[in-house]
């Protein structure tokens, strides 16, 4: 039974939970028409009726870059070496052999994936629109639409991020790989984006693939219908230093002063990766008070770098975190690679705390997809809620008052116990309520798009 509205109200006992600054033992959370109705604290023991949920509940992990068929990647592309550019063509491989059937299954799939590791919420940057060649399908969303109906047969909320894929950099044509991608203008994508709906599991977002993937003159028209939709819009950005060598080359300037000059940065704007930024770079993200999406387990086997997060953040840029690639689906592992890695970039520890990865985690990465009535345990705020066992062989030990810390830096996606989604339990003790056999559906759904 896919993702449907609450039926009934549900009672659930927290053992412990994180509120945002601390963790409070004992609190009591009611659930009706798949929204939080009240959090009570001191209760000691589950009221009668109650749904115990034993570990620590977080808001439920918003997964804030994905690209759903990158899973059959994995293990694949970890074989020898090279860089992100001889990624991309295996990449390319996969793309080529998806339809609109086997997208489905696969994302179903990654998503129930997602499920088990607590992640309630994706953002699907999504640009893999047409047939091999560029054919329109008789429904030119067909491939969104198997997006979109994966994640609700998952149990999970989705973000479509409809992506504008115009060019093979800089003005040069599609190659053709990139013609699956491509609608040959940014008013043609945004004819198609416009005919997407959205329902109550999905939104419906905008992304610009990269700079080198839109022409400038084009950038704004991308712009302009995220905004008239007040909807999010993401970009990946700077990923590579040979892109903003080559927007030098083309405009004289960085990625994210292009962006600047055509509208594209502001609150709603999300810039995935922003790995190799300037210092005017960084200014123009954070005073415009752009998004930042981190995916530090890609960033890493691709080789990209280290983004300069804590500067962005600093200056006024919200971060939220990704698992893009999906070399793996571990939203605490990206939450603890962020700081992991900027100790490693800066020889310091401690430039955020357990409860500020949390919040990157939950209620930022909801923010940054356009869910604001999500990502906290709250009155009001949609019922979605992860369970994280602390009495696994990882996070057996520290007391409770602890384990925001624990979770953070010790658990990982095999300690969820628990996933809620609109007052509904996807995942219980560890087993997915939707999809009862979710290795088998990856092992069969990648077997069916691998050469």
């Amino acid at each position: 039974m896919p993702l449907t509205p609450q039926a009934t109200p549900t009672t659930y006992w927290l053992e412990h939970a994180w509120l945002g600054t601390h963790v409070e033992p004992g609190v009591t959370v009611d659930t009706a028409d798949g929204r939080i109705t009240a959090v009570r604290t001191g209760t000691d023991t589950p009221p009668p009726g109650a749904t115990t949920l034993r570990g620590l509940t977080l808001p439920g992990l918003a997964n804030a870059h994905s690209h759903a068929f990158h899973r059959a990647l994995r293990g694949v592309v970890q074989v020898g070496t090279g860089t992100f550019w001889t990624w991309r063509e295996v990449m390319y491989s996969v793309a080529d052999r998806l339809t609109p059937d086997t997208y489905y299954a696969l994302a179903r799939a990654a998503y129930a994936e997602m499920a088990l590791a607590g992640i309630t919420c994706v953002g699907e940057f999504h640009y893999l629109h047409h047939a091999p060649g560029g054919t329109r399908y008789d429904d030119p969303n067909a491939m969104g639409e198997a997006l979109i109906t994966a994640a609700a047969d998952a149990g999970i909320r989705i973000t479509l991020l409809d992506t504008a894929y115009l060019s093979a950099g800089f003005g040069a044509p599609p190659d053709h790989h990139q013609r699956r991608f491509c609608d040959g203008t940014a008013e043609r994508w945004a004819e198609r984006a416009d005919a997407l709906k959205e329902r109550s599991h999905a939104r419906i977002g905008a992304a610009i693939h990269s700079v080198r993937a839109v022409p400038a003159a084009q950038l704004g028209t991308v712009a302009d219908w995220a905004r008239r939709r007040q909807a999010p819009l993401h970009v990946h950005l700077s990923e590579q230093t040979a892109e903003n060598d080559a927007c030098r080359a083309a405009h004289g300037c960085t990625p994210t002063r292009l962006l600047a000059d055509h509208g594209a940065l502001g609150s709603r704007t999300t810039a995935v990766h922003a790995t190799h930024l300037t210092t005017e770079d960084i200014e123009l993200l954070g005073d415009s008070h752009t998004g930042v999406c981190m995916c530090p387990t890609t960033e890493r086997d691709l080789a990209d770098g280290i983004g300069p997060a804590a500067r962005l953040q600093g200056r006024g840029s919200p971060l939220s975190l990704g698992s893009d690639s999906h070399a793996v689906i571990d939203l605490l592992e990206e939450a603890r690679a962020m700081e992991l890695d900027e100790r490693l970039r800066t020889r310091t520890r401690g430039h955020w705390t357990a409860a500020a990865l949390l919040r990157a985690a939950t209620a930022d990465g909801h923010a940054a997809l356009g869910w604001d009535d999500a990502g906290a345990l709250e009155s009001g705020a949609l019922a979605d809620l992860t369970t994280i066992a602390l009495d696994s062989v990882r996070t057996a030990g520290p007391p409770p008052r602890l384990a925001a810390e624990t979770a953070v830096f010790a658990a990982s996606a095999a300690d969820v116990r628990h996933t809620v989604v609109g007052g509904r339990q996807i995942v219980r003790d560890g087993v997915h309520t939707l999809v009862p056999d979710v290795p088998t559906a990856l092992a069969e759904s990648i077997a069916a798009v691998r050469g």
